[in-house]
């Protein structure tokens, strides 16, 4: 196995992710980058687990006034059998506040992902906190 064309791959396909949450439209599509069985540590929130609870989550979100999120990954790093991979990056958050003004929460993030049976990577774990 290519592990340097896998890293490619995942990071093609995760910043595909990115865009597609950021312009916040296709939920289907969003969702689809996720495991069936993932689980979400968001900051403050009780885990967030499989697809049905990410789609509540997701809809809830992008529902928020001002909601946006972004992220980019900055290092990245596969198993040797080329099955799970893990990546750093850093995220913003920004939302409309009570006072309407909006409000942006830097953050650093992990993401778990495994190589699925169709052969498509898809982010099992996905965690983050408040940047410092």
């Amino acid at each position: 196995m290519n592990l340097e064309a896998a890293k490619e791959s995942l990071l093609q396909r995760d910043q595909e992710w990115a865009r597609l949450a950021f312009a916040a439209r296709d939920i289907d599509r969003i969702i689809s980058f996720w495991t069936d069985d993932a689980v979400v540590l968001a900051p403050g929130l009780p885990p967030i687990t499989g697809k049905t609870a990410l789609r509540e989550y997701v809809e809830g979100s992008f529902r928020m006034p001002g909601f946006r999120i972004d992220w980019t990954t900055c290092a990245a790093s596969i198993s040797p059998d080329g099955k799970l991979a893990y990546l750093f990056g850093d995220n913003s958050v920004t939302m409309d506040g009570p006072d309407g003004q909006s409000t942006t929460i830097a953050g650093r993030a992990v993401t778990i992902w495994r190589r699925e049976s169709d052969g498509e990577w898809r982010c099992a774990v996905d965690i983050w906190n408040s940047g410092p």
